[in-house]
C-alpha cells in the first residue's frame, strides 16, 4: 500500500507557499503518492467549475520534478447528474493531464458534487445519467487512464451498483480501467446508519482503484487520521487482507500543522498494521 497525500489539505499553504515546495515536503515526511486535487494545484491550473482547465505544462514540470513519486488527477465533475461529453474539451484535458502526472500508470479520480436524493439499493434506482459514466469510462480507457468515482452523496455499496451496471455496458478490458475511490468516513457522515466498512469489505479488489483514509470525532473532521467514528485501523486491516497495494490518501483538512499531522496519521497507521 503507498501512503499518499492530498493537495487539498494545503488549500491554506497554497496562498504562500508554491505546489512544489508543499510536495516536497510530502515526500519528506513519507508520502509516496500525491493526489492532485482541482481548485488546489497552484500556477499548475486555470478556472473554476465547467471553466477549470489543468495546466499541462505545470503539470509535466511536476511530474519532472518528483520521479520518486506516484501522482493521480482528481477533479469534480458532475458526471452521476449530467451526460458529460466524453469529448468535451474539459474532460479530454482532464484525461491528458491525468497521463502527464500518472506516467505509465495515468489515474483520473471523479466525485460528482451534486447532491443525490435517496440511496441506491439496486440497479433500478440508478438515474439515467449516472450510466452516461460507461462512456466517460470507454473514453478514459482508450487513452489507458484509470477512472475512478468516489462515494460523495452514495454508499459505497451504492457506487459498486454504479460501477457494476456501468461495466456490462463495456468490453471485459475497458471495464477494468473503472472501479472506485472508497471514503468510508464520507459515508458515515451521510449515512449514520450505514456500515461503510462492511461496504469496503465486500468489493472485489479490482474495483479497487485508490482509497481515501479521513478521520471524525462527534460527526467533525478531526485534523488526522487516528481514533474516532470510524475504526481506521480496522479499515487497514481489511485492505491488507485483501491485498490491497495502490494508494492510501490522508485526505486530512487543511490545518496550520497539516504536516505533522500528516506524519501523527502515517505513525497511526503503521502502528495499526503492527509493521
Amino acid at each position: 500500500m503507498q501512503f499518499g497525500a492530498i493537495t487539498n489539505s494545503w488549500r491554506n499553504h497554497l496562498m504562500e507557499q508554491g505546489l512544489v515546495d508543499l510536495i516536497a515536503e510530502a515526500e519528506a515526511r513519507g508520502s509516496r503518492h500525491i493526489e492532485l486535487r482541482q481548485t488546489c494545484l497552484g500556477t499548475c491550473e486555470t478556472g473554476q467549475g465547467e471553466d477549470w482547465r489543468p495546466n499541462l505544462e505545470g503539470l509535466q514540470a511536476v511530474a519532472d520534478r518528483f520521479t520518486g513519486l506516484n501522482f493521480d488527477l482528481a477533479m469534480a465533475l458532475p458526471c452521476l447528474t449530467q451526460n458529460v461529453d466524453p469529448e468535451g474539451e474539459q474532460f479530454q484535458m482532464a484525461l491528458s493531464g491525468a497521463r502527464i502526472v500518472g506516467r505509465d500508470n495515468p489515474h483520473l479520480r471523479l466525485v460528482d458534487p451534486s447532491p443525490l436524493e435517496g440511496r441506491w439499493e439496486s440497479p433500478a434506482d440508478i438515474p439515467a445519467q449516472a450510466l452516461n459514466l460507461a462512456n466517460l469510462a470507454r473514453e478514459a480507457a482508450r487513452q489507458g487512464v484509470i477512472l475512478s468515482l468516489e462515494n460523495s452523496g452514495q454508499t459505497i455499496g451504492s457506487m459498486a451498483i454504479l460501477v457494476e451496471e456501468c461495466r456490462k455496458q463495456l468490453s471485459a478490458e475497458e471495464g477494468d480501467y473503472l472501479g472506485l475511490c472508497p471514503d468510508p468516513t464520507n459515508q458515515l457522515r451521510r449515512f449514520p446508519d450505514s456500515d461503510p466498512l462492511g461496504d469496503l469489505n465486500a468489493l472485489p479488489l479490482d474495483m479497487l482503484k485508490i482509497v481515501h483514509f479521513k478521520q471524525a470525532r462527534g460527526g467533525d473532521p478531526h485534523p488526522s487520521v487516528d481514533t474516532g467514528d470510524l475504526d481506521c485501523g480496522e479499515m487497514l486491516r481489511l485492505l491488507e487482507e485483501k491485498d490491497y497495494q495502490g494508494p492510501a490518501i490522508m485526505e486530512i483538512p487543511p490545518h496550520p500543522d497539516v504536516f505533522d499531522n500528516l506524519t501523527a496519521s502515517y505513525d497511526f497507521l503503521v502502528a495499526a498494521s503492527g509493521r
